[in-house]
């Protein structure tokens, strides 16, 4: 079946003309760089002299990318989208901690999250970054296999039972969780203890998943590997496959560093290996559940003839769709209108934590041929059409 992803009449259904004139405004903002770079410098010199800017972002990009700055905050959004037939998945998206309180901290509050999807079934999926759980270079250190100190030891430790208290939570509350990715030189530690975990609590059904970036050129064979050793060793392997969140990070590393660059030279090649993820993925749905999370119409197409080819009813639990909140109606409503899972990534948190995402948000729209150009013309084109039908 395929998919009319250009029907802007679903796609902004829930969306007012001030809505979406509102969203325009924003989105044609975004694509100017130097004015994305201003915006960055004038936010960040406001929080350092306590400026009260809190109310300006929470009414323009706070709005547009993040549910809210609690998990009860975000129960407006989680309605309306569930409205449309789109689940919610509650993403605690503070950055850049590095204290044993603020790691305590996000487990407890991806801990609420799994008790709040416990109870409120449009939240099916909950969700969290490794660098919020434990120290990004002891990640790196026991990515590297180098020998850990007494202290790094009962810290990685640490690190570990944080991981386990919420997967504990999560088969307790029967709410899956996904691990999300982060950079290659600390991504085999994520990966190992994922498996490890995988292992333990998945016997019944995905409920731990992991989190695979297609822009890796080694990562379709690691998926492979990965759907082999579940099938020996009797487990269910859960994964979100996604392209990617840190090539120009990676690229500039390996230049630096003299190592081969780990990533796929050309976008079309990290297409073919998403797709092909996707196709292997869904082909062993006996023993695998997949989520697709991309902003590329023909990703998710892929995904759906697969499924068809595999006699897998629509609304099948192994397969979802993903997409980030405040980006890509048109795939997630059309979708979801046509009877598919599908999800929105609900980033929440206070507006000084979630600052560092919503500038990688900003940077990432500031193409008017990219993502930003694809918003703006959907936008254009159902003002167009309601102006027409009056």
């Amino acid at each position: 079946m395929k998919i009319d992803f250009l029907n802007t009449e679903v796609a902004f259904h829930n969306k007012s003309n001030f809505d979406l004139k509102k969203a325009d405004f924003l989105f044609r903002s975004l694509a100017f760089p130097m004015l994305v770079k201003v915006f960055k410098k004038v936010v960040i010199f406001c929080f350092k002299i306590k400026f009260p800017i809190n109310g300006i972002i929470k009414s323009t990009v706070f709005k547009q990318f993040v549910g809210g700055e609690t998990v009860e905050e975000c129960h407006g959004q989680i309605e309306r989208l569930y409205k449309e037939k789109v689940y919610s998945v509650l993403d605690y998206s503070a950055e850049g901690k590095k204290t044993e309180d603020a790691f305590d901290y996000t487990r407890d509050t991806t801990i609420h999250t799994i008790e709040f999807g416990g109870s409120n079934e449009h939240i099916p999926f909950a969700v969290f970054k490794p660098s919020g759980m434990g120290r990004f270079d002891l990640y790196a250190k026991v990515s590297e296999g180098k020998e850990l100190t007494a202290e790094e030891s009962e810290e990685w430790e640490r690190v570990r039972q944080r991981y386990i208290d919420i997967s504990e939570k999560a088969v307790k509350h029967q709410v899956p969780v996904m691990v999300d990715a982060e950079e290659t030189w600390i991504q085999k530690a994520i990966d190992d203890l994922v498996t490890e975990l995988m292992q333990k609590y998945n016997k019944e059904k995905a409920i731990v998943w992991n989190t695979t970036q297609m822009y890796r050129t080694d990562r379709l064979e690691f998926l492979k590997k990965s759907l082999q050793h579940a099938k020996d060793n009797n487990y269910f392997y859960g994964v979100k496959i996604v392209r990617g969140a840190y090539i120009e990070k990676e690229r500039r590393r390996a230049q630096e560093l003299g190592y081969t660059d780990p990533m796929h030279k050309t976008k079309p090649a990290t297409d073919s290996d998403f797709n092909a993820a996707a196709d292997l993925l869904i082909s062993n749905s006996d023993f695998c559940s997949v989520m697709v999370a991309t902003h590329n119409a023909d990703s998710v197409q892929v995904c759906v003839d697969m499924m068809d080819k595999m006699g897998m009813k629509k609304d099948d639990d192994r397969v979802w769709v993903a997409q980030l909140f405040g980006m890509s109606d048109n795939i997630s409503m059309n979708a979801a209108h046509d009877g598919y899972n599908v999800i929105k990534y609900l980033p929440f948190g206070p507006v000084s934590d979630v600052m560092p995402y919503l500038f990688r948000r900003a940077e990432e729209n500031t193409s008017v041929e990219g993502q930003t150009g694809r918003e703006l013309a959907f936008i254009k084109q159902e003002l167009d059409r309601r102006k027409e039908a009056k």
